[in-house]
């Protein structure tokens, strides 16, 4: 199946370390050419504690010179090469975590002929390469990797410390991993599409994460037997980030099990080549009569933001508000409805889009140019919980349930007061969703029916699926039906949406971020048996950016 890779936002690694027999390479290969300040940082101190006898010496601020950030970075790097863990934590500014994992570096890790080469500092930061091998039991292959340090100036002392995390030793710990070289605990599994074939990384690079889900959940299940490798175990407080662990370095092969997943061999080709197109880009696919996963791609790699992203969806939120404003009977698509160019909540003020404004039109004009206030203004006339509420028994949303066979982060919508609960009804404030989340929303508007989405079959582990606790009313889903297809033919979404049928509905969205000069981009649409949402982050307007990767898949199908 291949390495293994972080799965990241929302469900679902611990030692590196130093110590043993790690060569010193000198001479320009590596940074043998360093000096080891005599006796460590414990006798530097004792040396300036004497000669400061009797008088105290102020504590040293303000920016550090190349000079102490070099020395500093060559006495770190240097002791950790040496294999003298505690001489290298000395000068960080978290002793105890560093000894702990330079320690674990060689006695948990195995790893061994340690050679690390700076490179060009650039401030405070210093990057490096690392040179190892990892060696277990009889077996042995290199290791290679580039990681980076930053000196700081410790403010007890004024001292200059590299500033610690785990990240330094390897860029894929988080604080509180650690390396092992071992028995997997987990087997290998061999994951298919919905056709047979099988699923990698290489021939699909957004879906490692999702790969090492399936690994996590699946390995001790599908028929496996594990291998031997190097992987980053993750600590409490990645698991509680749900990531999962990851293969670095693979000894021996394990024998996979097989897991079939839902996913399309062509639909999730071409959502790869659609999110290549933009940075920070990620799509969902999914089948709104069953709930079943077709794709899910990411232009990122190491988190898999379309099922475990907690972003703000902006305007597509207007789905789940329109369709509380409906059930309310607050509202109809062809009730006039004006969109005032500003409206105060609580003391806040909330503008449109380019200070726009309808002064005469119907609600569904308001509902296709994305108008904020036509939503905001009903504030007055709801309770703090309608909008979470109507998330949670319409949409399925926000109950932290969802079992689709890998992490998923499910959506939130928090109950809210004043101003906070006027921003959520067009999805700011404090709601937060990913592609995944959107995507099932837009399949419930075409089915009238949440099913949640899944990537293996409960069939495969009987596991139980999430439901809603009720369904939308029939009237309601016309309803929004005909303000999301006059979304798609004449409001936002029409340039993406243009080449698709008649009955196709969209909504598009930009959600603005605090210090971002672009909002994040979102879309969400269905046509026929497939629903789709993407977000593309820093991106801008919605319908000019995932816009056009949402409806290049759905066209697919059409």
């Amino acid at each position: 199946m291949g390495n293994r890779r972080r799965v990241a936002e929302r469900r679902k690694t611990r030692p590196a370390v130093v110590g043993g027999v790690i060569a010193v390479v000198v001479g320009g290969a590596g940074i043998g050419a360093y000096a080891l300040y005599g006796g460590g940082a414990s006798a530097e101190d004792q040396a300036r504690s004497a000669s400061a006898a009797g008088h105290h010496k102020p504590v040293k601020t303000g920016p550090l010179s190349a000079t102490e950030v070099q020395t500093t970075a060559e006495r770190f790097l240097t002791s950790w090469q040496r294999g003298r863990p505690a001489e290298a934590a000395a000068v960080t500014s978290d002793s105890a975590a560093a000894t702990s994992l330079l320690t674990g570096y060689t006695k948990d890790a195995h790893l061994t002929n340690v050679t690390l080469t700076e490179g060009t500092p650039a401030g405070g930061k210093v990057p490096f390469s690392v040179k190892a091998t990892v060696s277990y039991k009889g077996l042995s292959k290199p290791l290679a990797y580039g990681s980076a340090l930053t000196v700081v100036r410790r403010t007890s002392d004024g001292k200059p410390v590299v500033d610690w995390h785990a990240s330094v030793v390897h860029p894929d710990l988080k604080d509180g991993d650690t390396l092992v070289t071992g028995e997997s605990g987990t087997p290998p599994v061999k994951a298919l599409d919905r056709d047979g074939g099988e699923i990698t990384a290489a021939r699909y690079p957004s879906l490692g994460t999702v790969l090492d889900g399936l690994r996590e959940k699946y390995g001790k299940t599908a028929g496996g037997k594990a291998g031997i490798e190097l992987r980053v175990v993750r600590g409490t407080a990645s698991k509680k980030a749900e990531l999962s662990d990851k293969t670095l370095v693979e000894l021996s092969k394990g024998t996979p099990g097989t897991v079939r997943t839902t996913l399309s061999p062509a639909l999730q080709a071409a959502a790869e080549q659609q999110v290549a197109k933009q940075d920070k880009a990620s799509v969902v696919v999914m089948r709104p009569s069953t709930g079943e996963i077709l794709a899910v791609a990411n232009s990122g790699h190491g988190f898999n933001t379309a099922f475990q992203g907690s972003l703000a969806p902006g305007s597509t939120m207007k789905i789940v508000t329109s369709t509380m404003l409906f059930e309310k009977g607050l509202v109809t698509p062809e009730a006039s409805h004006p969109c005032p160019k500003t409206y105060k909540v609580a003391g806040w003020t909330f503008h449109n889009d380019d200070n726009s404004e309808i002064k005469q039109g119907t609600f569904k004009q308001s509902f296709g140019a994305s108008c904020n206030n036509a939503f905001i203004d009903f504030a007055p006339k709801l309770s703090n919980s309608d909008l979470t509420t109507e998330a949670q028994q319409v949409y399925g949303l926000g109950m932290d349930n969802w079992a689709i066979g890998v992490p998923t982060f499910d959506g939130s919508v928090p109950v809210q007061s004043g101003a906070q609960m006027g921003a959520s009804l067009i999805g700011q404030g404090g709601v937060r969703m990913n592609p995944l989340n959107m995507a099932s929303v837009a399949a419930t508007v075409q089915t009238g029916v949440f099913h949640q989405p899944y990537l293996v079959s409960p069939s495969v582990d009987h596991r139980t699926l999430a439901k809603a606790s009720r369904t939308m009313s029939a009237k309601t889903q016309a309803e929004l039906k005909e303000v999301m297809q006059y979304t798609a033919a004449y409001g936002t979404a029409a340039k993406a949406m243009a080449g698709l049928g008649p009955q196709a509905g969209a909504k598009t969205g930009s959600a603005e971020v605090d210090g971002q000069k672009k909002p994040n981009g979102w879309f969400t649409a269905y046509d026929g048996d497939l629903a789709a949402a993407g977000v593309v982050q820093a991106g801008g307007h919605g319908g000019d950016t995932a816009g056009p990767i949402v409806a290049a898949l759905l066209k697919m199908g059409s």
